[in-house]
């Protein structure tokens, strides 16, 4: 079964990110907010992709729902 700790790893080691948080316990159904300099001047559906990407196969295969935020860095700084 995946974990949150298994996608947040997979979305850090194939997207540049500042920030990767990761929740879900049931081992289908997931909320990610992520947080990446490769986001800007992007839509937010070009941004998912680019999330649904990194993940690969694991998006077809092992994960049901994946619910994200994408942020930019600046954007996530207004937010802090």
């Amino acid at each position: 079964m995946i974990t949150a700790e298994n996608i947040k790893t997979t979305i850090e080691s194939s997207l540049p990110c500042e920030h990767v948080q990761v929740e879900g316990d049931d081992g289908r159904h997931f909320n990610a907010l992520i947080v990446s300099a490769e986001f800007n001047g992007k839509n937010t559906v070009q941004q998912h992709q680019l999330v649904y990407k990194s993940l690969g196969d694991k998006m077809k295969q092992e994960v049901h729902a994946l619910s994200m935020r994408t942020l930019t860095p600046e954007q996530w700084a207004q937010e802090s």
